[in-house]
């Protein structure tokens, strides 16, 4: 259903290297670039770092959030924990949310909130 999300930051170099780190977790590499975007292409999908287009800072939307999904509970444990060790911040430790969802939360290094889930359902 989705094609790609764009993420923005304001920190290009600082981020750069966190998500090359955190989606070779789901080996996903670094794919095209332009002067502002960088995409990150995987099996399933992929995903763009970058700076707004108009200019401006880029923020945090309330409410947003990108879910990746795991292959098992103990990717969403390994993935969360490199995230954590690159400095993102925990919005959730992994755990069963639902009978059939288990999942586990963070902010990246520029806040935008992301999810890492395994679904049984």
């Amino acid at each position: 259903m989705l094609g790609y999300v764009t993420l923005g930051t304001n920190h290009m170099e600082r981020a750069l290297p966190f998500y090359d780190a955190l989606l070779a977790e789901f080996g996903a590499k670094r794919s095209f670039s332009n002067d502002r975007l960088q995409f990150y292409s995987g099996k399933g999908g992929m995903i763009a770092i970058g700076k707004p287009y108009d200019g401006q800072a880029a923020s945090v939307g309330n409410g947003t959030m990108v879910a990746l999904p795991a292959r098992d509970r103990e990717m969403v444990d390994k993935v969360y924990a490199k995230a954590i060790s690159l400095g993102a911040a925990d919005e959730g430790a992994p755990g069963e949310r639902l009978p059939t969802f288990y999942g586990a939360y963070f902010r990246d290094l520029d806040g935008n909130k992301f999810c890492v889930f395994h679904f049984t359902g």
